[in-house]
């Protein structure tokens, strides 16, 4: 009986170990999905015209941490 539940827990923690890796497979799948999705979409997407808006890009505040005293 002792031998069973043995092969039982090492069973169980098998079963575990690869149910997170099957779990973390799909997700990995579905990212992948959702960006093939996303690119192919932006492929088929019209492009944009001259006198669209641009994004404006924030300019970088200097680092406090480099001497600078405040």
């Amino acid at each position: 009986m002792n031998a069973f539940l043995n092969v039982l827990g090492i069973t169980a923690l098998i079963a575990l170990v690869l149910l997170t890796t099957l779990a973390g497979l799909a997700r990995e799948r579905r990212i992948d999905r959702q960006l093939r999705e996303a690119e192919r979409a932006r492929r088929e997407a019209p492009p944009e015209t001259a006198d669209a808006a641009q994004p404006v890009t924030a300019a970088r505040r200097p680092s406090l941490h480099r001497g600078a005293r405040v």
